[in-house]
């Protein structure tokens, strides 16, 4: 348990003055001793002596839980994932072919995914982007895991790695309301004429204004980027991350393969690009995500275990302040009641 306001727990010591004052109004308010007709009534005069006590009891007991409260007290708590979509974007460039992965880096890619399918709740939508010198959205979000498999199963290996596009790409399905242009970021804003940019560029109408938002903090949806080696054309990866960042999409990234993975092309030309793992590492730690190293077909699967298990199961902070607040409100009443109920007067 933590708290938010700490200092307020300061009002804590005051509480073991409380039980010595109320002593010491008992003693001051004692009265002489009073002579009963008959040994009965002092014992049933006795037997209601507790009474007079558990009102007190009650009143301290809540300004206790009361100062406790006023702690903003918190705790971190297992709940069930509230995420309801899941992009899975997956790079599918030549280098995809190379076995060092058994029986090959795309089709363990492709296993592992389809296994992550089965693990997922069934209310959370997942869609499937693939990206190599470009980015396209090969199963927009869906419950039905048939059809997000059968993407996957289809699959077809290309030439180029746009990193950064397949990350655009998830933020402008995500956030289709802030008319994110992919082929404008990627090409550049120039004249409308620019190869690749629609003529009638100029007539569209402005994006909506939007406020960043905390790294990390949109709860409805993740990315899971699988990529086995580094950005070759395309949008910056870095550049691309920190607008996911900024509307606080989490980034999960998985590079696949060996260091030493390397398969020819042709006249012996290396298709193989080693894994730039400080630039991935750089775009979990910007959106607040995990960054795993999968050598192998097992530990692929390992590590998209773990992903499906944070959406059944996450651990959330959750602020105790007003059940703490209402259990205080609630010993006061009670406290007040039986004070007037046995007294005839608050105690």
């Amino acid at each position: 348990m933590r708290f938010l306001w700490s200092i307020n727990l300061w009002w804590m010591l005051a509480l073991p003055g409380l039980p010595a004052l109320y002593w010491w109004l008992l003693r001051r308010g004692a009265r002489p001793a009073l002579r009963l007709p008959s040994v009965q009534v002092a014992r049933a005069a006795a037997g209601r002596t507790w009474r007079r006590h558990v009102p007190p009891a009650l009143v301290f007991a809540a300004l206790a839980l009361l100062a406790l409260a006023s702690a903003r007290p918190t705790v971190s708590l297992s709940l069930p994932g509230t995420k309801s979509t899941i992009l899975l974007a997956i790079d599918i460039s030549h280098s995809m072919a190379v076995a060092d992965v058994q029986p090959t880096r795309m089709v363990a890619a492709q296993q592992a995914a389809k296994a992550f399918l089965e693990g997922v709740p069934r209310h959370v939508e997942v869609g499937l982007v693939t990206f190599a010198d470009s980015a396209q959205v090969a199963q927009a979000p869906t419950r039905d895991r048939g059809a997000v498999a059968d993407a996957i199963d289809a699959i077809q290996m290309q030439f180029g790695t746009a990193i950064g596009n397949g990350i655009v790409l998830c933020v402008a399905e995500l956030f289709p309301g802030h008319r994110i242009d992919v082929a404008e970021l990627s090409l550049g804003a120039g004249d409308p004429r620019t190869p690749g940019r629609s003529l009638d560029a100029r007539e569209r109408p402005p994006a909506p204004a939007w406020q960043p938002v905390p790294a990390g903090s949109y709860d409805a949806a993740a990315v899971i980027l699988l990529t086995d080696g580094r950005r070759t054309t395309g949008i910056d990866t870095v550049e691309a991350a920190k607008m996911a960042a900024d509307r606080g999409v989490r980034i999960h990234v998985v590079g696949l393969g060996t260091p030493d993975g390397h398969r020819a092309m042709g006249e012996g030309t290396a298709i193989y690009l080693q894994l730039d793992e400080a630039t991935l590492r750089q775009v979990t730690a910007m959106t607040g995500g995990e960054y795993f190293h999968a050598a192998s077909a097992e530990s692929l699967h390992e590590v998209y275990r773990h992903l499906g298990a944070q959406w059944q199961v996450s651990r959330r902070d959750t602020e105790l302040t007003a059940p703490v607040a209402l259990a205080a409100a609630l010993l006061l009443a009670v406290g007040t009641g039986l004070s007037l109920w046995w007294f005839a007067r608050v105690a």
